[in-house]
């Protein structure tokens, strides 16, 4: 029998906790509770031989902790959530816990928490906040009791996989247990977690189904100062939230003191704020600007290498491609400065999003020893996006090189272009930046431009996503949500008008919203999938081209970062081997091919890491893509979209295919200028483009459909695919009304189609 214990539930007063009738094996026979909760209760009828356990837990009561009674659960000897011994490694870390700044102020955000709903926090990076606020809450909640799970959110991936494996090491228990991670097309959780880190975007996916987010009794907004579009949505559905359920706590956490907008916007929510461990930072400007940023920063890293004393060094680039190609440089320069000089070696990491989660970890490494006893000390060199600027904590790091600049998404609503573009980075995350370099001693910044441009040409703060980017998906998602009213919703910063209506005009024409703004039964199924909504209508229409399989495999391929691999040593041979899988139509065709070769290569018993390696493919990608097809092909099945293929025999199978691309694109859509073999216009839009030099399309095609706008140098279209435009007037007769278009090329070049389609029609009838 199961001793009874009394818990306090929310402001309801304490009541007794039903017993729990163990059965054989120890699975709990009381549907309201978990079975893992079995083994929190002492079995009286075990004579000691019982498989229950008597916890440090018991002695708490929900929302009445205080710091002193937590930190002698954590002491205990038995891990008061698994009922196993501590290891030695958690006593180790647990000390370095306690040497936290957040530690410090643990009872007075206790006492905060519980006199409160909504509170604002703010920890300087390095406080502690992302790893220890949520255990606070852990302890406090005590959700193997109330079953309501504690959520904490971050705005990118790397940082909820990183972060979570951190907590699960420091609670001692294992990733995936009571302990974990739900990103897109990933979730390592289990029905014994009670703290879930996941990304912004997925709490929200999550809320589709669950209004009033009943699973949780305590959300946490993590680095909400970066304000993603995911993360100003969530906190303007978590007020009217929390208006509706008085035991939902809600944490708004951020690393910058600009607090007060967000105390304001959660009706003056009281702010508690937490130093960093910080050391002093000297700053170093350049004189003149920088020519090649990526060049001036390569020479800083060397130059601090050779002349400055030991401590690890941080520089921030801006994509993938640019972090591996400085990293490659890096190491190559530092062989030849250990061969002429006594120069200690340098281990060079990447970090970026995309990077698998076991390369990530490598950044924690410690630094490597001297090559010699008595000779230079070696030292690790991590280059980072900007999302080492608050979302990871990088301990060793003394040395920050700053080139100002991070990729940002930009949109805009008039030529509905969005595009990734290198910017300038804000005062703000300048001021994050240097501060990486102060965290575990003096340490020093270098910032590749110029004292002037940092006081005159940088903005204060980096302007929020939601008001650059294509809210197409954002107003999908609210409609599911049951957001009638999208003028009025309480946004912190409402996006422009001109944007909000492209948005809107988008739905209806892919028939996600009707001509009331309501939600038609395409775009309650579209919302269904984590995917843009142009790709999620292309995979619900595909059944009926009779190539759903085909679509879900290159909607995949689009959903992961390229999978073509082009080294600079290797580019001429990983273009050739790339033309092995071309398709004649085009590169949507051509990806598919590549697909169906690496599946092959797989059934066939090949090693498919080597077949990738000889092919310039990325087995990474194409893993990754195989499991996003899994999870959409679960999502299909629950929602009855047949699968199905056309005979690969048959002359339509890649037409039919191309015919569904259609049906998801036509609004991304460029037909050739008649005066200019390559350069072609978008449709509606009138932007003048080419179509990009990674593309397979050799001769020239009168009209395309395209996958992303790629703007740099040049306006360039990518991933594109050969169509028919009198596909266009059978699938998007309503866009494609001739009437709504403006005097031009493309209005004639349709009109001359049209006739052609009536002749045809006549022809038919009349015989």
């Amino acid at each position: 029998m199961a001793t009874k214990r009394s818990i306090v539930e929310g402001d309801s007063g304490s009541q007794d906790l039903k017993r729990v009738k163990m059965g054989k094996g120890g699975d709990a026979k009381d549907d309201k509770f978990n079975p893992y909760l079995a083994h929190h209760y002492e079995d009286d009828n075990s004579n000691g031989n019982g498989n229950g356990f008597s916890s440090p837990l018991d002695k708490l009561e929900r929302h009445k902790t205080t710091a002193a009674q937590a930190s002698k659960c954590e002491d205990s000897d038995l891990n008061p959530w698994t009922g196993q011994p501590h290891s030695q490694r958690y006593f180790g870390i647990l000390k370095t816990r306690r040497d936290l700044p957040v530690q410090k102020q643990r009872q007075e955000f206790l006492d905060m928490y519980h006199s409160t709903q909504i509170l604002v926090f703010v920890g300087e990076t390095g406080s502690g906040k992302t790893t220890q606020i949520p255990q606070y809450v852990l302890y406090d909640e005590l959700p193997h009791l109330n079953g309501k799970l504690i959520a904490c959110t971050q705005p990118r991936r790397v940082a909820a996989m990183s972060v979570a494996q951190r907590v699960a090491d420091e609670l001692d228990v294992k990733l995936g247990e009571e302990v974990g991670y739900s990103i897109r097309f990933e979730n390592k959780t289990g029905p014994k977690t009670m703290l879930k880190y996941m990304t912004d975007g997925q709490l929200l996916r999550e809320s589709m189904h669950d209004h009033d987010m009943s699973r949780y009794g305590c959300i946490i907004l993590d680095e909400a100062h970066e304000r993603t579009l995911a993360t100003d949505i969530l906190m303007a559905l978590l007020k009217q939230i929390a208006a509706r359920r008085k035991d939902l706590k809600i944490i708004v956490m951020s690393a910058t003191l600009d607090a007060q907008k967000f105390q304001t916007y959660f009706y003056n929510a009281p702010l508690l704020a937490v130093p960093g461990r910080t050391y002093p930072v000297e700053i170093f400007y350049t004189p003149e600007p920088e020519r090649d940023y990526v060049e001036a920063a390569v020479r800083t890293v060397l130059q601090i290498h050779a002349t400055e004393p030991e401590g690890d060094i941080l520089l921030f680039l801006t994509g993938e491609e640019e972090i591996e190609d400085a990293c490659r440089r890096i190491s190559l320069e530092v062989d030849d400065m250990i061969r002429e000089s006594d120069a200690g070696p340098m281990k060079v990491y990447p970090l970026y999003g995309t990077l698998p989660p076991a390369q990530q970890q490598r950044i924690f490494d410690k630094a490597p020893e001297a090559l010699r006893k008595g000779g230079r000390p070696g030292r690790k060199c991590i280059v980072s996006t900007n999302i080492a600027e608050t979302s990871l904590t990088i301990d060793g790091i003394v040395y920050v090189v700053d080139p100002g600049f991070s990729k940002q998404k930009i949109y805009n609503p008039r030529s509905r272009v969005e595009s990734l573009l290198v910017s300038p980075i804000s005062k703000a995350s300048a001021q994050q930046r240097a501060g990486r370099a102060g965290r575990t001693r003096p340490g020093k910044c270098f910032r590749l431009y110029t004292e002037k441009a940092f006081k005159k040409e940088l903005i204060e703060q980096t302007y929020p996503e939601i008001l650059r980017s294509n809210l197409a998906n954002t107003v999908l998602e609210l409609k599911k949500l049951g957001v009638e009213d999208l003028v009025h919703f309480d946004l912190m910063d409402p996006p422009a008008p001109e944007t909000m209506m492209r948005a809107l005009e988008e739905l209806n024409y892919l028939a996600c919203l009707d001509d009331d703004g309501e939600l038609t039964k395409m775009g309650s199924l579209a919302s269904e999938f984590p995917l843009d909504p142009a790709l999620a209508v292309m995979l619900i229409s595909s059944p009926e081209f009779y190539c759903s399989n085909e679509i879900l495999s290159i909607t995949s391929l689009l959903s992961v970062p390229q999978i073509w691999v082009r080294p600079n040593n290797a580019r001429k041979r990983a273009d050739e081997m790339k033309m092995q899988f071309a398709h004649s139509d085009g590169d949507h065709l051509t990806l598919l091919n590549a697909y169906h070769a690496f599946k092959g290569a797989e059934q066939n018993g090949q090693d498919v890491k080597q077949w990738c390696h000889e092919h310039f493919l990325s087995f990474r990608h194409l893993s990754s893509a195989d499991n996003v097809r899994a999870q959409l092909k679960r999502i299909m099945e629950t929602h009855d979209i047949e699968l199905m293929s056309t005979s690969f025999q048959d002359k339509d199978y890649y037409t039919n295919i191309r015919r569904a691309l259609v049906s998801g694109f036509f609004m991304q859509v460029a037909m050739r200028e008649s005066s200019n073999s390559k350069v072609y216009k978008t449709v509606k839009d009138d932007q003048l483009v080419m179509i990009h030099p990674s593309t397979v399309v050799q001769s020239p095609y009168d009209w395309v459909v395209y996958n992303e706008f790629v703007l740099t140098t040049k306006q360039y279209v990518r991933t594109v695919t050969n169509i028919r435009p009198e596909w266009l007037l059978e699938i998007a007769p309503i866009y494609y009304d001739v009437d709504t278009f403006e005097k031009g090329e493309i209005k004639s070049a349709l009109t001359r189609i049209t006739e052609k389609i009536r002749r045809r029609q006549a022809m038919k009838g009349g015989r």
